[in-house]
């Protein structure tokens, strides 16, 4: 019996069209060259990684600056793992402590120092001057508002696949 078994064939792949090639190939691009520019410019002024500085711009926006590892890892987009390496760098130069969750002990704090905000404050301005270089000055008013759009459709659309998350990436 097993050997009369009907095998279907694979589905044929959906290749791209060429226009929706052409515009994988810059979004590609994009995904690999902004983070490196990004990354370059927070290290030469600042010296912070962007995921650094994610964190620590998590931090200086929530109450208190103050947020459960767990839901600082959401904000960083990176592991728990790779976010308590990252806390344990900024720990070292004291701009980060952790902490248990008074509430619930089964959790841990991040917590950002006086001198962590103070890093993140003079951080700030080079970097948002740096996205506006890079993503907001080439485009127009209009097209940065369909860039916005069209990035959230896209991470709605990760989002939904359960294979590829099992948290919301944003």
């Amino acid at each position: 019996m097993y050997s009369e078994r009907m095998t279907t064939p694979a589905p044929e792949p959906r290749w791209l069209s060429a226009d929706d090639l052409e515009a994988w190939i810059a979004l590609a691009s994009v995904l690999i060259w902004l983070p490196t520019a990004l990354d370059d410019q927070l290290q030469r002024d600042s010296g912070l990684t962007h995921f650094e500085y994610g964190i620590l711009a998590a931090l200086s926006e929530a109450e208190e600056g103050t947020l459960r590892m767990s839901e600082l890892a959401l904000y960083a987009n990176g592991s728990l793992s790779r976010l308590s390496r990252g806390v344990a760098r900024l720990e070292s130069r004291n701009w980060v402590t952790r902490k248990p969750d008074p509430i619930d002990g089964r959790y841990t704090l991040a917590v950002l120092t006086k001198n962590g905000r103070a890093v993140v404050l003079q951080a700030a301005p080079g970097h948002v001057e740096a996205v506006n270089r890079l993503v907001f000055d080439p485009l127009t008013t209009a097209q940065a508002r369909q860039l916005g759009a069209i990035a959230g459709r896209i991470l709605n659309a990760i989002d939904s696949e359960p294979e590829l998350t099992t948290q919301p990436r944003h």
